[in-house]
């Protein structure tokens, strides 16, 4: 089948190389436009737009798709079966979505109707979800409204964070993608319809995630313990609080249940009621710092102008002393 792939990060880079290794033919390649990093303004292009470029890919990247008529004139002259898109970073128009013969199919990586929106992986390491998973689904004009063709359902770990679930998901997607398009091709052969499953019937609260912002990746000690360490895997390795007037990103934490304090090398902690304040710091261990619930131990971290380090290396570091206060 003749494919145009939408697509734009690393996430999108498995499924873009299953179709490419395929039996069907991946005619062009959607993504967003460059764009300029901080130093030195110097163009990038996105991870997507990097293969399809190796691969001799025919290659668009609108700064615009909704009423861009040469844009959309053109995609109708690539007489193309099938859109594939996942995290392209735009929502599609009635008019892009009717030129493909057989639809648009999107991977969204979540268990839909819960996280329609921009950011699902992050909000579910974020709300502490057991289970994600992909859908594929029939696009429509809605955000994440389409029906579902396919879906799988996987465990989140508990050693989970933002790399590690995203590379899961990205991989399954992959797999439910060519497996779906092996279903659609199947349908158009026998000249039926797939069989969808619409989503108000599957029983699940609709739920939204939202863009993650610049404010949301300050760790707030404030909260409670549990809520700290899903927000720490959910945006890693972005987390951060500020130590002594440096920026300080917080890779690894573990808490410190009543159960766990209890063993006696935790037993001379200072006992601060105000969160956000070092308790104690224990050789071999690490940092331990109080929330408003349970204390954490701090493992990982990376100081402004420094590299990772972790435990006694990173006392060596930041040379904390019991009583100080990391701010949000």
């Amino acid at each position: 089948m003749r494919i145009i792939f939408w697509g734009t990060p690393e996430y999108s880079i498995a499924s873009l190389d299953i179709f490419i290794k395929s039996k069907h033919e991946v005619i062009a390649v959607v993504s967003q436009p460059d764009k300029k990093r901080s130093r030195g303004n110097k163009l990038i292009a996105s991870p997507v737009k990097s293969i399809a470029e190796k691969e001799s890919i025919k290659i668009y990247t609108p700064e615009k798709i909704r009423g861009n008529i040469d844009f959309i004139n053109e995609l109708k002259s690539l007489s193309c079966d099938l859109f594939i898109v996942i995290a392209y970073g735009k929502i599609l128009p009635k008019e892009i979505l009717e030129i493909p013969k057989f639809g648009c199919w999107n991977a969204h990586a979540s268990l839909l109707p819960r996280w329609r929106g921009a950011a699902p992986i992050q909000w579910s390491l974020i709300k502490g979800d057991e289970f994600t998973g992909v859908g594929i689904m029939k696009m429509n004009e809605g955000l994440d409204t389409g029906d579902l063709l396919l879906e799988e359902k996987i465990k989140i770990d508990n050693d989970d964070n933002l790399n590690t679930l995203s590379e899961k998901l990205s991989i399954l997607s992959a797999k439910l993608f060519l497996n779906a398009t092996s279903l659609i091709e199947e349908n158009i052969n026998k000249n039926t319809n797939p069989q969808l499953t619409k989503q108000n019937t599957l029983g699940r609260e609709i739920t939204y995630a939202r863009m993650i912002e610049k404010s949301d990746f300050k760790v707030d000690w404030g909260n409670e313990a549990i809520k700290i360490s899903q927000k720490i895997k959910a945006l890693y390795p972005r987390a951060n609080t500020t130590f002594r007037g440096k920026n300080l990103k917080i890779l690894k934490i573990k808490v410190l249940t009543s159960d766990v304090i209890k063993n006696e090398k935790y037993l001379f902690m200072s006992n601060y009621s105000r969160p956000g304040i070092i308790l104690a710091v224990i050789e071999n261990e690490g940092i331990i710092i109080s929330t408003k619930t349970d204390p954490i131990i701090l493992l990982e971290a990376k100081l402004e102008g420094k590299n990772i380090s972790s435990k006694n290396q990173l006392i060596q570091q930041l040379k904390p002393s019991v009583g100080e206060y990391l701010s949000d």
